[in-house]
C-alpha cells in the first residue's frame, strides 16, 4: 500500500480526525470526518462559510491528528483549495451524508487537499514512520 493511501485508510478507519489552524495568533482544532484520495491527492472538504475556510485562506499549514488502536497519525503541510467540480462529486459519492448540507454545484463546498505533506504514524510501542506527499 503507499503512503497517501495507508494515512486515507487510518482516517477512515478513525472516522474523526482534529483539524488545527490558526487565527491570528491563536490556535483552532476542531473533529472532522472528511477524507478522499483524488487524483492522486489527499483531500478534505468544508464549507467556504466556515472560519476554517477563511483561517486556511490567510495560511494555508494545517495539521490533522487521528487516533485509533493505541496509534495515531499526524499529518502536516498546506491545504490548498481546489475547486474542481469532480472532486467535489467523488466526495458527495463517498459520504452521500454530505448531500443534506453541499451540493457540487454550490459555492460554498471546498475541497481542499494537502501539498509538501508529512504524515507521522506513532505510537508508545513502536518507532515513528513517515511518508511524504
Amino acid at each position: 500500500m503507499e503512503g497517501i493511501e495507508k494515512v486515507c485508510q487510518f482516517l477512515e478507519e478513525a472516522q474523526t480526525y482534529y483539524l488545527a489552524t490558526v487565527d491570528g495568533d491563536q490556535p483552532r482544532v476542531r473533529p472532522f470526518g472528511t477524507v478522499l484520495i483524488f487524483d492522486g491527492k489527499l483531500y478534505i472538504q468544508t464549507g467556504k462559510v466556515k472560519d476554517v475556510s477563511r483561517q486556511l485562506a490567510a495560511n494555508p499549514k494545517a495539521e490533522i491528528c487521528a487516533f485509533k488502536d493505541g496509534r495515531w497519525l499526524r499529518v502536516a503541510g498546506e491545504l490548498i483549495n481546489d475547486d474542481n467540480y469532480d472532486a467535489k462529486v467523488a466526495m458527495l459519492e463517498k459520504m452521500p451524508e454530505l448531500k443534506a448540507m453541499y451540493s457540487a454545484d454550490d459555492d460554498n463546498m471546498q475541497m481542499l487537499f494537502f501539498r509538501n505533506a508529512t504524515a507521522t504514524f506513532s505510537s508508545f510501542t513502536e518507532a515513528p514512520e513517515c511518508v511524504q506527499f
